[in-house]
C-alpha cells in the first residue's frame, strides 16, 4: 500500500535482523503466527521469535458537520466488556486504506461524506505485528443511512462533543490504544 509513511534513517540506528530460518505455526486469515529464527548484527540470537500476521486496519475520527465527533459501543470478547470506540475495521484484500475507511464508516455508524485525509500511521505492536493500522481523520460528515451491520456486529453509535470524548478517554471508558492515540491528537487541537 502506497499510504505507508516510514521515518528516515538515523547513522546509529540499529541493523534489522537477519532471518536465518522462518516457519508458520498457525496460518487462518484472522489469526497467523511465524516463528523466525533471527541473528542481531553485533552477534544476538533469537531462536523463537513470534510474528503475528494480520491484514492491515484502519479506524476513523469522524467529525460531523457541527464539530461533534462520532464514536461506537461494543463488546469485545478479549477484555469481556463494552467500551466506547472509533469506528474501525480490517482492510479488505485489493482495497485501499481510504476506500476499506469510507465503507466501515457508513456501514457501522451511517454517517458518509465529508473531507477526508490520512491521519496517522500506528503499529499495535512493532515488535511482533506486521500490520499498520490507517487513522483517518472524516469532517463535516452527516448521517445518511442506517447502519448496515454484519451479523456478527451489534454497534451502538454515539455523537459526542470533543470535551465529552476527552472525558470518556480519561475516565478510562476506551480501552482501545489505536483509537485513543488519533483521537487525542484531534482534541488536543479542538479542545
Amino acid at each position: 500500500m502506497a499510504v505507508v509513511h516510514e521515518q528516515a534513517s538515523l547513522p546509529d540506528d540499529p541493523a534489522p535482523f537477519q532471518v536465518e530460518q522462518s516457519e508458520y505455526v498457525h496460518r487462518l486469515p484472522w489469526f497467523t503466527v511465524r516463528k523466525d529464527a533471527v541473528r542481531m548484527a553485533k552477534g544476538g540470537y533469537i531462536p523463537d521469535y513470534f510474528i503475528l500476521e494480520y491484514p492491515d486496519w484502519l479506524n476513523v475520527v469522524a467529525v460531523t458537520t457541527d464539530g461533534q465527533l462520532i464514536l461506537i459501543r461494543q463488546y469485545r470478547h478479549g477484555i469481556g466488556g463494552v467500551h466506547f470506540e472509533l469506528c474501525a475495521g480490517v482492510i479488505d484484500p485489493g482495497e485501499e486504506p481510504l476506500q476499506a475507511a469510507q465503507r466501515e464508516l457508513l456501514e457501522e455508524t451511517g454517517f458518509g461524506g465529508g473531507q477526508w485525509q490520512l491521519y496517522l500511521t500506528l503499529s499495535a505492536n512493532p515488535g511482533t505485528h506486521t500490520n499498520r493500522t490507517y487513522c483517518f481523520l472524516a469532517t463535516g460528515v452527516e448521517r445518511l443511512q442506517e447502519q448496515q451491520l454484519e451479523i456478527t456486529e451489534e454497534i451502538s453509535v454515539h455523537v459526542l462533543s470533543p470535551e465529552q470524548v476527552l472525558a470518556i478517554i480519561n475516565a478510562g471508558g476506551m480501552m482501545q490504544a489505536l483509537h485513543v492515540a488519533p483521537l487525542l491528537k484531534y482534541c488536543l487541537t479542538h479542545v
